[in-house]
């Protein structure tokens, strides 16, 4: 089965608060992280070509759940939190940043993260914080260099260089790509990448070990 194939089969499955709420650990799943208005839920709905999967919204951090989409079988894609909306009350992102830190810590299923980053704003905190945390973990980043569109050719290419240079200091071995959902750049790449995750023949619990 294709990249394209696989991912046009995305289906809402649930919304979980608690870890607990998850479907069983088992098979493989790749995760999409990132800061709020990064365009996260837009990156997701272009890859599995289903306009109204991931709910976007004009308001950050409207996804508030670990929202669960079923591929085939076992195999699963994960939308996480969007990150650091200031509006959302304390208690709320604290659980957030709790349930993000838990699932990636202890989700044996877990092949990859997808971590979205505005072009226009490459490594803020959060960016930085979940590169370390994957370098830390072992865990496989593939960085999604969004709203390539709203740059220039050179300052997007430029961009690209100094982030993926600065990488490579947080976590060696992450992967960065150009991505625009409105313009279709990128597209392909990213399938691929997550396809790769899904493919490997990892059994549950060698895919990512704690260093």
């Amino acid at each position: 089965m294709s990249p394209s194939v696989l991912f046009r089969r995305a289906r809402f499955r649930l919304a979980a608060h608690e870890l607990r709420q998850l479907p069983d650990d088992t098979g493989a799943e790749v995760a999409f992280a990132g800061r709020s208005n990064a365009g996260k839920s837009s990156a997701l709905n272009r890859i599995c070509d289903q306009v109204g999967l991931a709910r976007t919204s004009k308001t950050p951090g409207r996804t508030q759940q670990l929202v669960v989409f079923d591929l085939d079988g076992d195999r699963r894609l994960i939308d996480l939190p969007g990150y650091g909306y200031a509006k959302v009350p304390t208690s709320l992102r604290d659980h957030w940043r709790e349930l993000i830190d838990a699932y990636l810590g202890g989700r044996q299923s877990l092949r990859g993260v997808v971590l979205i980053m505005d072009s226009r704003h490459p490594l803020k905190d959060f960016d930085r914080l979940m590169l370390q945390y994957c370098r830390d973990i072992g865990l496989p980043c593939h960085v999604l260099m969004t709203k390539v569109d709203k740059l220039s050719r050179g300052d997007a290419a430029s961009t690209l260089l100094a982030t993926r240079k600065e990488m490579g200091l947080l976590c060696p071995g992450a992967t960065i790509q150009a991505f625009s959902s409105l313009d279709k750049i990128g597209i392909d790449e990213a399938r691929r990448a997550i396809y790769a995750w899904l493919a490997d023949d990892a059994s549950p619990g060698e895919a990512h070990t704690a260093s």
